[in-house]
């Protein structure tokens, strides 16, 4: 299916040179005014607005203003197309919403290539919702039988996004991690609600079938081979071994765990005790706290506990917003 434009401009030949450069390749709509392009591109509902500045009754600025403070036409790709000499302040431009200019008067090559190069980033940045709605999706059905409200995913991830930067993990790695995390607990889709549910400590039989919920997240997991998905499934592997080996699937120990595991062990166990369970209540920040201390060198990597006693405040300040966040979904004020 062709993208559509709008091309906006006061001068029937500046639209018409447009026409002949881009109809071949998009459906075109055309606006000879302000007025009539936000009518237009509220009607159609275009993919890019190619917008003149200087027009008689509304500007271009304007026009722009408008579309992005429409909640049905905001995310609309915007490019000014004008001489220079009407361009006052460039960065004005970009400030109200638009994404590149084009000078008149134009050259063909020039406007196909930069009209396909933001509709490519826009289907990347489409491309990249898409992945993290699915993430989203994921860590959500990894709980959605058990007794979580789901909160505890994301601020499970908030603290694995902190303990990571504070190990010096680059800012885009950190924020692959929080979302990875949420994942992490993917395989409890495979576990029989009958033990998920248990309003007790699990029997020795239902325990070996909860463990494998670790090898179930990672078969769907690894379906995929993005960077994502990939450190996902390492975490959903091998966030329950222990640096002394004594965890499991595996019983591998040290730095045969991956980081991202290691890391995620700390922040899972430490949200979980803080958590109230049918069997148990919750522990106070700072009982949960002294808890993984003592697991320094036996269940957690002596590393990064020193590093999570560092920023114990943080984990207060994530923990607080998220107890937030969770009480105003209780009470049904947000979802």
């Amino acid at each position: 299916m062709m993208k559509k434009i709008l091309c906006v401009d006061d001068e029937p030949n500046n639209l018409q040179v447009l026409r002949q450069i881009l109809k071949e390749h998009y459906q075109l709509i055309f606006a000879p005014n302000g007025t009539r392009a936000l009518d237009a591109a509220a009607k159609h509902m275009p993919d890019m607005v190619l917008l003149d500045i200087m027009m008689p009754d509304i500007s271009g600025y304007e026009v722009c203003e408008k579309l992005k403070a429409d909640p049905r036409t905001k995310d609309i790709t915007i490019i000014f197309v004008t001489a220079m000499s009407e361009v006052k302040d460039e960065a004005y431009g970009f400030d109200v919403g638009a994404v590149d200019y084009i000078q008149k008067p134009v050259s063909g090559a020039v406007v196909l290539r930069r009209v396909q190069t933001h509709l490519n980033l826009v289907r990347v940045q489409e491309l990249e919702k898409s992945q993290r709605d699915a993430i989203f999706m994921l860590g959500e059905a990894g709980h959605y039988n058990d007794n979580d409200t789901g909160v505890h995913i994301w601020r499970m991830s908030a603290f694995a996004r902190a303990l990571a930067e504070r190990a010096g993990w680059p800012a885009y790695m950190a924020e692959r991690l929080e979302l990875a995390s949420a994942m992490h607990d993917t395989g409890k889709i495979g576990i029989p609600d009958s033990i998920l549910k248990a309003p007790r400590k699990l029997t020795s039989e239902e325990w070996k079938v909860m463990q494998t919920h670790t090898e179930i997240g990672h078969r769907i997991l690894s379906m995929s081979n993005s960077p994502i998905f990939t450190m996902a499934a390492g975490i959903s592997l091998n966030h329950h071994e222990k640096w002394d080996g004594s965890g499991y699937p595996n019983g591998i120990s040290g730095e045969d765990i991956p980081e991202s595991a290691r890391i995620v062990a700390i922040a899972d166990v430490f949200d979980a005790l803080t958590m109230k369970r049918p069997y148990k209540k919750a522990w106070s920040f700072e009982e949960a706290r002294d808890e993984i201390l003592k697991g320094a060198g036996g269940h957690f990597d002596p590393t990064l506990i020193e590093l999570f006693e560092s920023i114990s405040s943080q984990f207060y300040e994530i923990k607080n917003k998220w107890d937030k966040t969770e009480s105003l979904i209780s009470e049904g004020k947000i979802n």
